[in-house]
């Protein structure tokens, strides 16, 4: 019952995370626009239509290279393009086609938007159009580079002043930079701010997990986990539906602040966790929380702490002994993820496979609302195919083993991103399907890599290649954005990437070691080993320790107030 409720409380505000990042989507819109016009317009021509105002022309809008012939009140004729306009030097008669003397001007007076589907967006505001375009490009990569920064500056912060802090911290943030965003008076003040909220985001994402994982019994920790992804899935159901209800983008981004604000209003009550406190020897601390969780579960006899570092004290002698401390007493970086041939090809393969997860991920979200058809259901569904797909990544991993869930589903999206190449651009549902299928496979991609990578390295540098790999997630992150924009370019480029990616990651999946089953290593050695090469990383090979060591100490501290015993 205790850890059931502190999971739910937690992983409630990564729906709000789910919010944030997505938020862009429609917060950034680009609608139709022409150059703005010195006088009243009387008339307008667009072909053979001719209205009296130009918010009649815009159903019929179709290119970026059209371009509108509008009359003023002093007779002049000007011809309006999006980021110039020509006047005519002979202003008989109201044509669309003209062949005279014609002068260019620059869009001196503003804009005329589209205001049929979005009253107001971050790019209406602020003019982010033709030479200032790069500057809405850049809205979602300097977010996400905030969400790479932050992930590594609120993860140290944890492991330092407690997770509890963070959380509080982070999930107050995110409301009180989520409210600040809409109030922001000019561009570079928006950018500032949203890259401070994508930091609070993304800490309490990566503190959460860590968070929950501590709390959860052993039997669940999987699932518990891996689910943490589908509340975030949940935010971007929020973000769809809040986008087709408020189509102004200051309202819009209160209305997504406010989703979560419950959490940041009960968030005080987390407690630490017993594992965090051990670790810093505030016996007393640990075992109030222990008592506490006892008290919910019903246990009437709750573990004591000094039970705990006894086991704890004798393991780490136990674990000792033999190498005369000098395995636990050597430091270790990142060089130690290629000390060989075969450690250095499981981390080039685990990190493309990061890298690929996080651009497909983000790839098929953003492009959701590019895919024709109605762009908030596009990305309410392609939202809602996730929460599925993590059933099916967590009873593969339990079922087939790791890597045999990983590649086929790899190879699947490499598939999936071909097919969409063939299907016709006028069959929107079937299109829509195919993206579905894509961010489903994906999904499972993504989601599995978390506990697959923790499993393929030994306890010396787990947490180092965890890190690492969550790094290369954001560097994918970042990058994903600009995939999307090469749409411009052709409109199946961020697919053919995506699928090049996947096919390689899926095939280079093959040669790394299955550890379904396995017991955690301890050194890199036996990892080296479990990929069935004896060749040693040192010249000294240390006596290899029984992974289930690190188990066994958390089962002892964990299911004796877990709700399984």
């Amino acid at each position: 019952r205790f850890q059931a409720c502190v999971y739910f409380a937690s992983v409630f505000q990564a729906i709000s995370c789910g919010i944030h990042y997505l938020a862009s989507v429609f917060m950034a819109v680009t609608p139709n626009f022409v150059c703005g016009i010195p006088g009243n317009v009387t008339s307008v021509l667009f072909y053979n239509s001719t209205e009296s105002n130009i918010e009649d022309i815009w159903t019929l809008w179709t290119s970026a290279e059209n371009y509108m012939v509008v009359q003023l009140e002093n007779g002049e004729i000007w011809e309006l393009n999006q980021c110039s306009r020509s006047k005519r030097e002979v202003s008989l008669d109201l044509a669309y086609e003209y062949k005279g003397n014609k002068s260019v001007f620059s869009c001196s007076d503003g804009f005329l938007y589209d205001d049929t589907k979005w009253k107001s967006t971050v790019v209406t505001q602020w003019d982010l159009v033709c030479d200032r375009e790069w500057l809405a490009k850049l809205i979602q990569p300097t977010f996400m580079l905030g969400v790479l920064i932050g992930a590594v500056i609120f993860g140290d912060i944890a492991d330092r002043l407690g997770r509890k802090r963070v959380i509080w911290f982070t999930s107050a943030g995110q409301f009180v930079f989520g409210i600040a965003v809409a109030f922001t008076f000019d561009y570079y003040s928006f950018v500032i701010v949203r890259f401070f909220l994508a930091m609070v985001s993304s800490g309490y994402l990566v503190v959460a997990f860590v968070y929950v994982t501590e709390f959860v019994g052993i039997k669940a920790r999987t699932w518990a986990s891996m689910h943490v992804h589908a509340f975030f899935a949940m935010g971007i159901m929020v973000v769809a539906l809040v986008g087709f209800l408020v189509r102004t983008w200051w309202v819009y981004q209160i209305f997504l602040s406010i989703a979560t604000l419950p959490f940041v209003l009960c968030c005080w009550m987390l407690p630490e966790t017993p594992f965090w406190l051990l670790s810093e020897e505030r016996y007393e601390d640990a075992q109030k929380v222990i008592n506490i969780m006892a008290r919910w579960n019903k246990v009437t006899t709750p573990c004591k702490v000094p039970e705990l570092c006894s086991v704890q004290q004798d393991d780490v002698v136990s674990g000792r002994t033999g190498d005369n401390d000098t395995s636990s007493a050597k430091k270790h970086n990142i060089l130690d993820l290629f000390c060989n041939w075969h450690i250095a090809r499981r981390t080039i393969t685990v990190w493309l496979i990061w890298f690929t997860g996080s651009l497909g991920y983000y790839v098929f979200s953003l492009s959701s609302v590019s895919l024709g058809g109605n762009e908030y259901l596009n990305l309410f569904l392609i939202g809602a195919v996730e929460l599925p797909c993590y059933i099916i990544a967590c009873i593969g991993m339990d079922k087939l083993g790791r890597r045999n869930t990983l590649i086929p589903f790899l190879i699947l999206s490499a598939l999936i991103c071909v097919l969409i190449m063939f299907i016709p651009q006028d069959f929107n549902i079937l299109i829509i399907l195919a993206n579905m299928a894509g961010k489903f496979s994906i999904g499972v991609a993504f989601g599995l890599i978390y506990l697959y990578t923790a499993e393929l390295y030994p306890t010396i540098v787990r947490s180092l290649a965890v890190g690492s790999g969550s790094m290369m997630c954001r560097v994918g992150s970042v990058v994903a954005p600009f995939c999307v924009y090469l749409r411009s370019v052709w409109i199946f480029m961020p697919l053919l990437l995506v699928g090049i990616m996947a096919l390689l990651s899926g095939v280079l999946t093959i040669m790394l070691p299955e550890t379904l089953g396995k017991p955690l290593t301890n050194t890199l050695v036996e990892a080296t080993e479990m990929g069935r090469n004896k060749k040693s990383c040192s010249g000294k090979i240390p006596p290899a320790h029984d992974g289930a060591t690190l188990e066994k100490i958390e089962m002892f501290g964990q299911e004796r107030v877990s709700t399984e015993k």
